[in-house]
């Protein structure tokens, strides 16, 4: 795991090695700064020695410089260097989840992968700025600390080696009972970024509904529950600074009681005591810190194993050792093709599906809620991968071709379309980056998304909301049609995509769509019959199988799924015109 979260401080190792130096550097100093004491004490002042006075005041002065220099420059150092390896650590992160398949995602939820983003490396980031500052500070000044405290008196200094067995024994302890519930609490991080996403997306459906209140007292469930679990976890971590307190004076009176006993048998001068106070207070000051660092590194270790759960991920799809790099024409064939989502023999969505689509073919694919309808066309792309059989494009597996080829020859508009903040401009060249304003004209004309942006302020250029809440469902849908259109594919899949536009909007696209994209593949996903109409075949999908193939006036005349779809819509259909 360390290994893993290493190779995100890249660029910054300078910064945290030479943090590390002159926190080495500082300690010395500091070391040194009681054994001058002790010598002006004993040889100076006791003895009347103005010389050795001034020159140990000017050396300690020297050497307090050093320390402060030192100590300033090595905390700017560590939150340069903490600062950037979370930068790093966000980066790698993100990037890592761009690479992932949508089975990867599924298997974190959203909400768990921002927490880890946010949340997690701000606790990692913490730990680390401690680790190189205080985390090697805390070690040095209690190893020197001891020698030094053995070199003064080593009869009082065993006093340090009773002590910590006991001090050692209770962080563990404590540490033991704390960590599982802060394993626990980052979960429940989850779970509220869950609730918040859901509600912030979804606050038309809320206050539509009324349903504000029900949405805080969720909110404060939730809210409670991180606190109990937090303060429960607290509660524990909080018996180490006790610990550490009876440890402190314990050292403290020992000290007094043996270093008064052996001044009066001359064994140990004024200043001798005097530093090992000194170097107590160092010592305990240390162990005190080492305990700060355990109960961060309590708490951020959950945090990195998270973070190392997204590093370590491996993406399901990955692009063949040679891969095709253009798609050549619009030709499907599905092979006897299974799937399931849990990769479960017991659970398929697709069962033993095959078919063939020439090129510039129009297909309709119709069917009941769950019947795999959407699973099907999200194989042609390779979002998912089959469980057995194979699937092809252009007369090539999907599987050996160059995945952003496969995904530029393929495009898909989706019923829940999504679009950015920005531009509308901007918005349509994600289908592509170069296109000309007189190519995204042409795309909006055949989407029928030209009728309504020239009437908008500011026109293409008009700035979209985030999720495109500033303009209609139905204006959404054609903007990511024609979107999809600027990449020039060779399929198109709609995914009922024109659930939400008019029947007359929708027949002018189809037309539009069949007009001037003659030799493009043309795959629609629809609850409407009216827009599968003109489909040179249908698909009829039912329990994840094919349940018919034909036109759809073969259809109409043999397939009952069919027929029932047709009759209730076109029944529907006349009773409105009554």
């Amino acid at each position: 795991m360390i290994k893993t979260l290493a190779k995100s401080i890249r660029e910054y190792k300078k910064e945290s090695i030479l943090s590390c130096v002159l926190i080495v550097i500082e300690v010395i100093m500091e070391v040194i700064i009681p054994l001058i004491m002790a010598f002006l004490l004993d040889e100076g002042i006791h003895k009347g020695n103005k010389t050795v006075i001034w020159q140990s005041s000017f050396l300690l002065l020297i050497v307090a410089i050093i320390s402060l220099v030192c100590g300033t420059i090595a905390s700017l150092l560590s939150a340069k260097a903490s600062c950037g390896f979370a930068k790093n650590l966000r980066k790698d992160m993100y990037y890592k989840v761009q690479d992932y398949s949508f089975s990867n995602i599924d298997k974190f939820s959203s909400s768990s992968i921002v927490t880890r983003l946010t949340t997690d490396v701000s606790y990692v980031q913490m730990a680390y700025q401690m680790i190189i500052r205080t985390a090697l500070r805390a070690p040095f000044m209690l190893l020197f600390s001891l020698i030094m405290a053995f070199y003064i008196n080593s009869k009082v200094a065993l006093i340090f080696l009773v002590v910590m067995p006991f001090l050692a024994i209770a962080l563990f302890i404590i540490s033991s009972k704390a960590h599982p519930i802060f394993r626990e609490v980052f979960k429940t991080y989850d779970d509220l970024n869950t609730v918040v996403q859901e509600n912030v997306r979804g606050i038309r459906v809320v206050k539509s509904y009324v349903k504000e209140d029900y949405e805080k007292e969720k909110f404060s469930k939730i809210s409670q529950k991180i606190f109990t679990k937090f303060s429960k976890a607290e509660k524990i971590v909080a018996y180490n600074a006790p610990v550490m307190q009876l440890s402190m004076y314990t050292c403290i009176l020992l000290i007094s009681w043996f270093g008064s006993k052996l001044i009066v048998g001359g064994s140990l001068t004024t200043g001798e005591l005097t530093s090992l106070f000194s170097y107590t207070g160092a010592i305990l000051t240390s162990l005190m810190m080492c305990s700060m660092i355990y109960v961060m590194c309590i708490i951020s270790w959950t945090s990195a194993q998270r973070i190392v759960e997204i590093l370590k991920e491996t993406p399901d799809l990955t692009n063949p050792t040679n891969p095709v790099q253009k798609v050549l024409d619009g030709r499907i064939e599905f092979n006897n093709v299974t799937f399931s989502y849990a990769k479960d023999d017991e659970k398929l969505s697709l069962k033993n599906v095959s078919f063939k689509i020439n090129s510039g073919e129009v297909i309709g694919i119709i069917g009941g809620t769950g019947s795999s309808k959407s699973t099907l066309v999200s194989l042609i792309n390779r979002l998912y991968d089959v469980t057995k059989g194979s699937v092809s494009v252009g007369g090539v597996d999907v599987k050996d071709y160059d995945l952003a080829s496969l995904r530029d020859g393929v495009s898909v508009v989706l019923q829940k379309n999504v679009l950015f903040s920005g531009t509308i401009i901007e918005n349509l060249r994600w289908g592509n980056k170069n296109a000309s304003l007189k190519d995204i004209k042409n795309v909006c004309k055949i989407a029928c998304a030209s009728e309504f942006i020239e009437n908008l302020p500011n026109k293409y250029e008009y700035v979209l909301d985030q999720g495109g809440t500033n303009v209609s469902g139905g204006q959404k849908q054609r903007l990511c049609i024609a979107r999809a259109l600027l990449k020039e594919p060779k399929i198109l899949i709609l995914d009922d995509s024109t659930s939400a536009v008019d029947t007359a909007t929708d027949a002018k696209i189809m037309d539009g769509l069949s007009k001037y994209l003659p030799n493009v593949t043309k795959i629609i996903i629809a609850q409407r019959i009216s827009s599968v109409e003109n489909a040179d075949r249908v698909i009829v999908m039912d329990k994840g199988k094919i349940n018919d193939i034909g036109t759809p006036e073969e259809l109409l005349k043999k397939n009952k799924i069919y027929q029932e779809v047709y009759n209730s819509q076109k029944k529907g259909a006349n009773n409105n015109e009554k």
